[in-house]
């Protein structure tokens, strides 16, 4: 048992190492005690309840995003660098990602990819509005396609199986769906998620309501 004090980081730590392991379903302060091997009642000494807890998960893995952003550098490759840099510590932390995309950041650290990311899009000729609306969709993107990745949601998933077998697809019925069977039951994540970040990018570039220049 370790003798190192307990503290507010050591407590997320082991609740971010928790829902990794069995979902975020599976926290309770109870459990992060038992886990910690401390008295319950010692937590609430570093954190007041689960709720603050969960945030401070959500605050910890925004805080890990290691931007290499460069401000000097054109919007989209500032918009990949970003995306890549969130994809990353997603991969690394998928069940206590899904806690970011559902809970209210206030730290500084969490806050400061939302800042940067914000701060990018309006550089691109977006309005506020437009901005936060580009921000959602990347991160929805980047989500999404973790989930597919990995098979993971808050809770244990289903092992992952073939999308399709085509010996099973009456190819009369669906014709298409049986010539790329083969395609559908392959993915390459890294290149269909840099294709879908390019396919964004393509899509800022000639919205309607993005002005040019900087602003």
């Amino acid at each position: 048992m370790t003798t190192e004090p307990l503290s507010r980081a050591r407590i997320v730590a082991a609740a971010i190492d928790l829902i990794e392991r069995e979902g975020a379903d599976a926290v309770s302060m109870r459990r992060i005690a038992a886990e910690l091997g401390v008295g319950v009642m010692s937590l609430y000494n570093h954190v007041p309840n689960k709720d603050a807890l969960l945030s401070g998960v959500a605050e910890a893995v925004m805080s890990g995003i290691e931007f290499t952003d460069d401000p000097d550098a054109h919007w989209s490759d500032r918009v990949r660098m970003q995306a890549r840099a969130f994809r990353q510590i997603a991969h690394h932390y998928p069940r206590s990602t899904m806690l970011v995309v559902s809970r209210t950041l206030h730290s500084s650290a969490g806050l400061l990819p939302v800042e940067r990311a914000l701060a990018t899009l309006r550089s691109a000729g977006f309005d506020g509005v437009d901005a936060v609306r580009m921000l959602r969709m990347f991160i929805a993107f980047i989500v999404g396609s973790l989930l597919r990745e990995v098979g993971v949601t808050p809770t244990f998933a289903p092992p992952q199986q073939r999308a399709v077998d085509a010996e099973q697809v009456d190819e009369t019925l669906f014709p298409h769906v049986s010539e790329l069977a083969p395609l559908l039951g392959h993915c390459d994540h890294e290149a269909e998620f840099e294709f879908g970040v390019e396919l964004l990018i393509s899509a800022i570039a000639v919205h309607p309501a993005r002005e040019e220049g900087p602003r």
